[in-house]
């Protein structure tokens, strides 16, 4: 008797426990917060440090505050608001961005850069940057710039800054700065309280990297000392190609750029590379300025043509033969000039995916369309909650290099 009693009252216990417990947990269906995971390096074989150099500049008709396209969209002539019976709509560009025209600073655009720059074997984005001073768009660059670097080190990516000096004499004209040279200096102390340190900040030497598109107004020796004198530490500066002269001995090295045709490059990496401290080569799929067309001034005057490829092949065959420690891809999207990496409908993903097998990514699995999936999901999704947690746990599964999870997440969402 006194067995079945006890028995009795365990189970009415067990009972009223489940009761309970089913009362309590009214949020069990509810979807649980995304697991957070450290970014995890991809593997890959080849050495060199390969960087991409990304434009920050683009701007759409929802994220200006006038509900204008930007400039590098419309460049005089064109207008986006004209989708034509591809669904295309209309940009200065003779090649169109897989994912649309977008605005730089959107999170899901940089997601999706970012990504597909991890799995493609580049290890770090070089920013076109246009300084601190609130003249033209170059607010707008800097806070895209920022937005940018704050994703950077979610995903395992390192970034430095390409500096424009031309813009010194545009602040100094629209009254901003006394002299380019203190316009220059009040850039570049932002540079070193807000960007140097940063743990992701590219160091060379042990000094943070800096590149100049140049020099183009700072063109002596002594205003780039005057320059670098303020700052605690002299980055390891380099200028573009032939053009460190002009730096003097602030200039630690030089960078290659894109130019008529592969003898140049040639030329830099036989004759220019063995004088320098430190140089960085380039690879471009090709170059098809839309100047003339989009009413943006003169064309540039010659054209690389793709060639199915072939140009890409080509810049990153003379990349490895010259044993590089570092490699700048001219541009992840430049769609003005053509020179872009990013997807488009022209060109696919073939360009990464002729990075990926540069780096040597160990990594063979074909993740790129899945990362394109996740970006149409979180704007197709923008008002589900539910499914953005899903997405999110899915980027914290593609940064730590799980893609397999990442798939099943995103193809559970429908």
């Amino acid at each position: 008797m006194k067995r079945y009693i006890t028995l009795l009252f365990f189970w009415i216990m067990n009972i009223l426990f489940i009761s309970c417990s089913g009362s309590d947990d009214k949020g069990s269906d509810k979807p649980t917060e995304p697991e957070t995971l450290a970014p995890v390096a991809i593997e890959k074989t080849n050495s060199t440090k390969i960087y991409v150099h990304y434009m920050p500049w683009f701007e759409t008709n929802e994220s200006s505050a006038d509900k204008k396209w930007g400039y590098h969209w419309t460049m005089a002539n064109k207008n986006p608001n004209i989708v034509g019976v591809n669904g295309r709509r209309e940009i200065a560009s003779y090649y169109y961005p897989l994912i649309g025209p977008y605005h730089s600073g959107d999170k899901n655009v940089i997601e999706n850069h970012l990504l597909l720059m991890k799995y493609s074997g580049i290890d770090g984005v070089l920013i076109d940057w246009y300084g601190t001073y609130d003249v033209n768009d170059y607010r707008m660059v800097k806070e895209n710039t920022e937005q940018l670097i704050a994703m950077l080190d979610k995903v395992g990516l390192e970034y430095a800054i390409v500096y424009e000096d031309r813009v010194t004499k545009n602040v100094v004209d629209a009254g901003k700065a006394i002299s380019v040279t203190a316009a220059a200096k009040t850039d570049l102390a932002y540079m070193q309280n807000n960007y140097f340190d940063d743990k992701n900040y590219i160091k060379i030497n042990g000094k943070p990297l800096l590149l100049n598109f140049g020099p183009i107004i700072l063109q002596t020796p002594a205003e780039w000392t005057n320059v670098f004198n303020t700052l605690t530490t002299k980055p390891t500066f380099l200028t573009l190609w032939d053009q460190s002269v002009e730096a003097g001995d602030n200039a630690s090295g030089e960078y290659a750029w894109v130019f008529k045709n592969s003898t140049y490059l040639t030329n830099f990496y036989t004759n220019t590379k063995p004088k320098l401290s430190v140089a960085m080569g380039s690879a471009y799929p090709g170059f098809k300025d839309f100047y003339a067309e989009g009413g943006g001034g003169s064309a540039i005057g010659w054209t690389i043509e793709p060639n199915n490829g072939a140009t890409l092949d080509e810049t990153l065959s003379l990349a490895k033969n010259a044993n590089l420690n570092y490699l700048q891809l001219i541009t992840w999207n430049d769609f003005g000039e053509g020179t872009m990496f990013e997807p488009t409908v022209e060109f696919g993903y073939s360009y990464i995916e002729k990075v990926k097998t540069f780096a040597g990514v160990k990594n063979t699995e074909t993740v790129f369309p899945d990362i394109s999936k996740l970006y149409n999901l979180r704007v197709e999704k923008k008002g589900s909650a539910d499914a953005q947690k899903k997405l999110d746990q899915a980027f914290n599964y593609f940064v730590s290099m799980q893609p397999a999870k990442a798939k099943q997440l995103i193809n559970e969402i429908k």
